[in-house]
């Protein structure tokens, strides 16, 4: 850490310098930025294909917070799929723990409260 007159200098002076930056200026694809997905969602065979992305479109929207509020519109546009289809993996997501729903009410978008459950895989009997 940067020493000042014999002392450590404020973390806010640091980032305010900007001591590290990420060279995307001319990148589209980083310039949009990553949504992190926890592996255990990627890894169980139990969750549906589209429930995996639907979970990574929620982590998506709700980035630096603890719940989100896509419309299923919105959600139906950005995964190409139709908002039943969406809809079907949002009640599967919410079936399995992964996220709870919140309704406010007829006309307003739903609250998605992101939950992180991680579960021991059961161990496969050999038969």
């Amino acid at each position: 850490m940067e020493q000042r007159k014999g002392r450590l200098a404020p973390i806010g002076t640091l980032i305010a310098e900007r001591t590290i930056e990420i060279d995307a200026a001319f990148d589209p694809i980083t310039r949009g930025g990553f949504t992190q997905v926890p592996n255990f969602i990627l890894t169980d065979d139990t969750l549906s294909l589209g429930a995996k992305v639907a979970y990574a479109m929620f982590l998506h929207y709700a980035w630096n917070k603890d719940s989100c509020f896509p419309g299923q519109d919105r959600l139906a546009d950005a995964m190409g799929m139709s908002k039943s289809r969406v809809n079907e993996f949002i009640k599967e997501l919410e079936r399995v723990g992964l996220i709870e729903i919140r309704r406010r009410g007829q006309g307003k978008t739903n609250i998605y409260r992101i939950k992180f459950v991680v579960k021991e895989k059961k161990k496969r009997r050999n038969s």
